[in-house]
């Protein structure tokens, strides 16, 4: 499958003066598989797993002089490192903290080679390091497959083409427009994990097969815990993950996030699956202006399952229910219309950065209002609001227009492209359309 970052990491290749590469991300959103397909423009492929092969570990104790490393690594799995031929690949490379404080030291003694270090559950690895090479080292921030790369994946370039050419002024055609809502729908019910995907593809569009991967990719998220244990207890984070599926679409509350937690240990269970890449937080902001992180209230968020395909596993939604569910009944569920309309904002975004998404909320007396997300655009904040159906007021919308005397707005839902006034109407799986 061609993923949106490759021609990224082929940028990052061709540089005269590139940084090491460090590829973060959660388990199996596919950046091993990645990449090997990368490495397939060198002559020589060096994977090193820290994970599988523990005892190389040693060949970071004695120093960490790049040179040395790279003779050592040479000899063990008898594959010649050379500069500008060779693609050194550290692997699980949160299992030794020695090799990615060694990377800083590739950059400055061995910046002819081309390194890369990925992870899962890196950041829990980086936490705990004082320094890492911050400045000599480039992070790249990865997903599971966006809704684009799911099209890519089941070979409708052309309906992407005809897709990022509409507008307002030239929707889609009917029968495209429908096909797509059809596509959107499978892709709901997948996710963008690659195995799920791939099992799609390889087996005639065959869903109960996609949900067995599902499930056992959801039960390795659970076994993942385990590795958590010193920090907070499996069934802590367990709970804790199923209560962001059921408070999804609105502020996330401690107190409501199962029996077995205080909102003490809510927050902590909270920050370590953020930390792995499953949850991401929409912070509230008054959205007064760029930046919108400057103003945003960090005691107030939602918070995103990072995959729909997961969600559907976690929610426990069973699947005969939602085969038969209309598009409007299916995009209700749990919220998950939102849900995937902020992912795709997540994963259309750079991928040098760790994008953020905010929201607006005015809690007031007889006139509460929300804004699903706020997004900066041409220097001004532009309010984005998600509707599971093609139809439906847009009173909350109009509100903090009002108020923010905004010049536009979105509205993202099941209807073909259109404008009403100042909201400019984008059907929900259009939404790479505002990043073009």
């Amino acid at each position: 499958m061609r993923r949106s970052i490759s021609p990224v990491l082929k940028a990052w290749k061709d540089e005269k003066e590139r940084k090491v590469l460090l590829i973060r991300g959660a388990r199996q959103v596919g950046k091993t598989y990645t990449v090997r397909e990368l490495a397939k423009e060198f002559d020589f492929f060096l994977e090193v797993n820290f994970e599988k092969n523990p005892d190389v570990q040693t060949f970071f104790d004695l120093n960490l002089d790049p040179v040395r490393i790279c003779e050592n690594l040479s000899v063990y799995y008898g594959i010649p490192v050379i500069d500008g031929k060779t693609l050194l690949f550290f692997d699980e490379i949160q299992s030794c903290l020695k090799a990615i404080q060694s990377l800083r030291f590739f950059y400055e003694s061995k910046p002819g080679l081309h390194v890369i270090a990925a992870g899962s559950l890196l950041e829990f690895a980086l936490k705990d390091l004082t320094s890492w090479g911050v400045g000599r080292i480039r992070s790249l921030f990865m997903y599971p497959l966006s809704f684009d790369e799911f099209l890519t994946a089941i070979n409708q370039n052309a309906l992407i083409a005809i897709k990022k050419s509409a507008s307002p002024g030239n929707p889609l055609n009917y029968a495209f427009h429908e096909k797509l809502k059809d596509y959107l729908k499978k892709f709901m019910l997948t996710g963008g994990m690659p195995e799920a995907v791939r099992t799609f593809v390889t087996n005639s569009s065959d869903i109960i097969k996609v949900q067995n991967v599902l499930s056992d990719i959801t039960l390795s998220y659970y076994d993942d815990f385990a590795k958590y244990a010193a920090r907070i207890p499996a069934l802590r984070l367990r709970e804790t993950l199923g209560s962001v599926v059921r408070q999804s679409g609105g502020k996330y509350v401690f107190s409501q996030s199962g029996p077995l937690s205080n909102p003490a240990q809510a927050k902590d269970a909270l920050d370590l699956l953020e930390m792995a890449g499953l949850v991401y937080k929409v912070y509230h902001s008054p959205g007064q202006g760029i930046p919108l992180g400057d103003q945003a209230n960090l005691k107030m968020f939602k918070a995103l399952l990072h995959d729909t395909g997961i969600f559907q596993q976690v929610a426990g939604l069973r699947l005969s229910d939602i085969i038969i569910a209309g598009d409007v009944d299916m995009m209700n569920k749990g919220h998950i219309a939102e849900t995937f309309a902020g992912l795709e904002m997540i994963k259309y975004g750079s991928p040098f950065e760790k994008r953020e998404l905010f929201y607006w909320h005015r809690e007031k007396k007889g006139s509460n209002a929300e804004v699903d997300y706020l997004t900066g655009q041409g220097g001004e904040v532009v309010p984005v609001e998600v509707k599971s159906g093609s139809s439906g007021k847009m009173q909350s919308l109009n509100i903090f227009m009002e108020e923010k005397e905004s010049s536009r707005g979105i509205r993202i839902s099941l209807e073909n492209f259109s404008q009403y006034g100042k909201i400019t109407v984008i059907p929900l799986y259009a939404v790479s359309n505002l990043f073009h």
